[in-house]
């Protein structure tokens, strides 16, 4: 079987445009996903990016320019500028550390819709998602326990930080990036479609 492990952040627009893309991939090959949340903003200082804030006027109005064509070539609605970015990560990172966890135990819960969910209110709802409430709701709508939110809070640091440096170890720059088992990378949402491709055989 296929594998893919799924490096994102839960801040990320474009891991929001993602949406539920990757699932339905991996569904049509019989591939895993493995989802692992990151401190993105970590990694950009990591790997020699800068924070949107601290890019050229020039990057940072092209990255808003990009962003609204994303949406609307891949026909989703999106709010420009979130009333709550960029909140910490880290909470809801490690909410869907716990729910993946949760689903190994044999827990019923949709981890693709949570990560949905959890995108959905920061570049749609306009939704706080560092906050414990905003975190349940979505853990909720996919199906967990939302008591997940309170649980594991160490495991789910520990593991966090492990994925932002097996990130780094992996080649990882941004997000969303997806990485075959065969160690092909592939970044960013409009890279879909060569994960798709080379999942087919035709690269």
């Amino acid at each position: 079987m296929a594998h893919i492990d799924y490096f994102f952040a839960t801040i990320s627009p474009y891991t929001y445009l993602a949406g539920t893309r990757l699932e339905e991939i991996a569904a049509r090959h019989g591939a895993s996903v493995t989802y692992k949340p990151f401190d993105i903003m970590q990694l950009f200082s990591r790997t020699g990016g800068l924070p949107p804030k601290d890019r050229h006027p020039s990057r940072q109005e092209y990255r808003l320019i990009d962003i609204e064509r994303s949406a609307a070539l891949l026909g989703e609605p999106i709010t420009m500028k979130p009333a709550f970015w960029p909140a910490n990560p880290a909470p809801s990172s490690y909410a869907i550390i716990a729910a993946q966890a949760a689903v190994a135990r044999g827990d019923a819960g949709d981890l693709a819709a949570l990560v949905a969910s959890v995108t959905r209110a920061c570049w749609l709802e306009d939704r706080d998602v560092a906050d414990d409430d905003v975190i349940r709701a979505c853990l909720t709508a996919a199906g967990f326990d939302p008591g997940l939110a309170d649980s594991g809070l160490l495991a789910g640091a520990e593991t966090y930080s492990a994925n932002l440096e097996e990130a780094v170890a992996r080649g990882v720059f941004g997000a969303p990036f997806y990485v075959t088992e065969d160690g092909e990378r592939f970044w960013g949402v409009d890279r879909l479609s060569h994960l798709d491709a080379h999942l087919s055989g035709q690269i």
